[in-house]
């Protein structure tokens, strides 16, 4: 049974539909990538599988629950569905540690000494150490961008979702985080991240989702997708990337 399964889920923001019959299955331990353009619903998937986002039709089960159902309480999915975004949300009057310990510490109910030794192991273990200390705006972007997955991860998550992670970082710190993120993979987190590093997702991924006006157009295994890619809408995309870059 996958872990995480998407069945004809559809989200309109208004008149405007953003998912559209959407189906994928995520088995535990799997990297799924979504690629596709600004506005084709990469971020809204995301959302709304960690419950920021309600969905209109169609089913989000994890784990053999509907967490889709309508008056579901999203914080006990949130404890094992972990979510970095594309800013990194760092409370800028809070220290480094301070950040990382505060969920678990209120959420999970951990004692503080618990709390920041865990924490200071795992910002250790990311080359973080000396910032436990310092307030969020003394580190570079990719800093604190590394600190936002720390943060995650000390809920102990089951599920990592990944939202345009290095868009806002400069181009000389994209490589420390993606750093971050093969290591989790090399330890089987499974997770779910939205793109726009095409090497990168060629790189990591089990499985390429293209979208294009909230629907799936085309998924596959990253050699299928970026050398022999079935559908011309896909063809386009990889095209345009091409031209601009970024692969």
């Amino acid at each position: 049974m996958s872990l995480l399964s998407y069945r004809r889920v559809r989200k309109s923001f208004g008149t405007r539909v953003v998912l559209d019959s959407i189906d994928l299955e995520v088995d535990r331990g799997q990297v799924i990538t979504l690629i596709g353009a600004s506005g084709s619903g990469k971020s809204t998937l995301l959302r709304c599988t960690n419950l920021l986002e309600p969905i209109d039709d169609g089913e989000i089960w994890f784990d053999g629950v509907d967490i889709s159902e309508p008056g579901r309480k999203p914080d006990p999915v949130r404890r094992r569905i972990g979510m970095v975004f594309q800013s990194f949300n760092l409370f800028p009057h809070m220290t480094v540690l301070e950040n990382v310990t505060l969920a678990p510490r209120k959420v999970l109910g951990r004692h503080r000494r618990d709390a920041d030794d865990r924490a200071r192991a795992m910002l250790d273990r990311f080359g973080l150490a000396d910032k436990a200390d310092d307030y969020p705006d003394r580190c570079s972007g990719g800093q604190q961008q590394r600190v936002a997955i720390v943060r995650a991860l000390q809920m102990d998550p089951e599920v990592m979702l990944l939202d345009e992670i290095t868009s806002a970082l400069d181009p000389e710190l994209v490589g420390e985080v993606l750093e971050v993120v093969r290591g989790l993979r090399g330890q089987g987190m499974t997770m779910l991240l939205a793109t726009h590093e095409m090497a990168f997702a060629r790189e990591i991924s089990d499985q390429v989702c293209f979208l294009k006006d909230g629907r799936i157009h085309e998924h596959g295994s990253p050699e299928q997708i970026f050398t022999m890619p079935a559908r011309q809408e896909t063809r386009d995309f990889l095209a345009r990337v091409i031209a601009s870059g970024r692969m």
